[in-house]
């Protein structure tokens, strides 16, 4: 019998178009013949599933079904593509836990944990992993510019706490420029992160669970034409991707344990994507994305190409992991 898959993608953030992208990669590289696969739009107005005529079925949130053509259907899995909220930050596999559904994801605590920066940081520092000097604000704190400067230089970096796709990021180079970053950053947030600047090599890697064993891909060095890796330099080609990344084999190894120190401490499963700085051969991590952008140009689609495992084969084992 071959399972019924629903490929979730949109969400509720500034990511949502992006996510739709992954969402339809995913359904156009899935092997038709051993799934039912069908895309499902969470959407802040609607949750509704498409069929291949891109007709709209409105999803029963009691049990994660729709009808059509008179016929009930339900799903085996869930393949999670929603950058951002409800899926990246672990909401909607809450509900699905509840309802007792599987889904390639990390669990809902996992998801949850590192979407949040800043705790993401605290975890992976018990653990001895190097990490830029950070403060973090609530909205509504009283700013200390002297404060702010003293603890973590110039330049620094001002981010939303909760947000993806580099969406509200700014890189500060004089005291003037702080306080007109922290009011973008918390358009996206309402808790922000000030970060020093690292500066060195950086890299993106992907960890991901494959055929039962956690696998570091290709490393990938992210070389960019602006100051710093934001959302143009992410996807408006104002970036070159590296991959292999030009490191040397000592550089590599430290890269590639700490990247799967760091999955393994977080508890996590399914797909990730960590950003890590390598200060005088030192990785720094940044963080983590758990569900990475999962288009042909994207970086963990590319770092699989290159380890041998094409679109159909990455997607294929998320779902058969998960239905474990």
């Amino acid at each position: 019998m071959k399972k019924n898959i629903a490929i979730v993608m949109g969400g509720y953030s500034s990511e949502v178009n992006i996510s739709l992208t992954s969402g339809n990669v995913v359904y156009n590289h899935l092997d038709k013949e051993k799934f039912n696969a069908f895309r499902v739009h969470v959407l802040e107005e609607k949750w509704v599933a498409l069929d291949d005529k891109d007709n709209e079925f409105v999803i029963n949130k009691n049990d994660f079904s729709f009808n059509l053509n008179d016929k009930k259907i339900t799903f085996d899995c869930v393949f999670n593509a929603i950058h951002g909220a409800p899926g990246e930050n672990g909401m909607l596999l809450a509900y699905l836990d509840l309802i007792g559904l599987k889904y390639t994801s990390a669990p809902f605590y996992q998801m949850a944990l590192t979407f949040n920066k800043r705790d993401t940081l605290s975890v992976v520092k018990e653990y001895g992993i190097k990490t830029a000097i950070s403060i973090y604000l609530n909205k509504g704190d009283t700013i200390n510019l002297e404060t702010i400067i003293n603890k973590v230089g110039l330049p620094c970096f001002i981010k939303p706490n909760n947000a993806g796709s580099s969406y509200g990021i700014s890189k500060a180079h004089t005291k003037e420029e702080i306080l007109p970053a922290i009011e973008k950053a918390y358009k996206e947030d309402s808790e922000i992160l000030i970060e020093s600047f690292l500066d060195g090599t950086e890299v993106s890697v992907g960890v991901i669970q494959y055929k039962g064993k956690v696998k570091v891909l290709p490393i990938t060095e992210i070389v960019t034409e602006n100051d710093f890796f934001d959302y143009e330099a992410k996807y408006e080609g104002k970036s070159e991707e590296i991959t292999p990344a030009r490191l040397t084999d000592v550089e590599q190894t430290k890269v590639e344990e700490t990247a799967k120190k760091v999955y393994s401490v977080l508890n996590m499963s399914g797909f990730s994507r960590s950003e890590y700085i390598l200060v005088k051969g030192e990785p720094h991590f940044l963080e983590m994305n758990t569900v990475p952008g999962l288009t042909e140009e994207s970086i963990l689609p590319q770092q699989a190409q290159i380890a041998g495992i094409s679109l159909k084969e990455l997607f294929e084992n998320a779902i058969e992991s998960a239905l474990l």
